[in-house]
């Protein structure tokens, strides 16, 4: 991999969730830190609970992804992942041993099951403060580069390499 034989050895990745990123990080950087991006799980946890849930197990797991991202201690990811627990204790197993199907039912699921899947990534940056809890940062510095390059997309190849690295070179955040 061109990124490890350049010397690269980050500390930690912080990324959307996706299972195949993650499982690729951990192949080739075994020991490293993965983040997972807790605007990201907010985000989709929500739409998952949907804005005004009827049930109160939907309810509660919305009232529990609104948390995602206020915390900023170990005493904050205590209590959250307290009432995590105590959520799932209550609704997470009878959800999942339900046989429902329908739509609004199979999405409280997938925002349980996320959860879970999540929380083993969720607080690296309360143990280092230099990795990021979120990529939005990122996403909104390659999403002005998009900007930019659609601007300028009538540009030849090699006036576009030499564009971009006038880019990369004035604007490195």
């Amino acid at each position: 991999m061109p990124l490890i034989k350049s010397g690269l050895n980050p500390v930690s990745f912080t990324v959307d969730g996706s299972p195949q990123a993650m499982k690729v990080i951990k192949e080739f950087w075994p020991g490293i830190i993965i983040q997972r991006c807790l605007v990201h799980i907010q985000r989709q946890g929500l739409v998952w609970c949907r804005n005004y849930p009827k049930t109160s197990n939907a309810r509660r797991l919305r009232d529990i992804f609104l948390q995602v991202t206020k915390i900023r201690t170990k005493q904050q990811r205590d209590q959250f992942l307290e009432m995590v627990m105590e959520w799932e204790q209550k609704y997470g197993r009878d959800i999942m041993t339900r046989p429902e199907k329908g739509w609004v039912f199979s999405d409280l699921k997938r925002a349980r099951s996320m959860l879970i899947k999540a929380l083993p990534y969720m607080f690296g940056y309360l143990d280092d403060p230099r990795i990021p809890f979120t990529t939005n940062s990122l996403e909104s510095y390659f999403s002005r580069l998009k900007r930019h390059y659609r601007q300028h997309r009538g540009l030849r190849r090699n006036k576009l390499y030499n564009y971009f690295d006038w880019y990369f070179f004035f604007k490195p955040k």
